[in-house]
């Protein structure tokens, strides 16, 4: 059988490991933007004011019980 290290060829196979390192570069990079964007650190630091003051209805008033004898 013939050895094909001494032509030159190594036997590749870093296609696989390639695919895996660009797809967790991908995720870290989805990760970052995602946490920078949620946390308004690339909104200009403006402020979000929400108002959540809610009122609620009154009770109508209850009937007058009579007092017991």
């Amino acid at each position: 059988m013939a050895d094909n290290t001494s032509s030159g060829n190594s036997g590749g196979g870093g296609a696989g490991m390639g695919v895996i390192v660009g797809v967790l570069i991908v995720v870290v990079i989805a990760l970052v933007a995602f946490f920078a964007f949620n946390s308004g650190m690339l909104s200009g630091g403006s402020a979000k004011k929400v108002d959540v003051s809610v009122s609620a209805p009154s009770l109508p008033s209850a009937p007058s019980v009579p007092a017991p004898k």
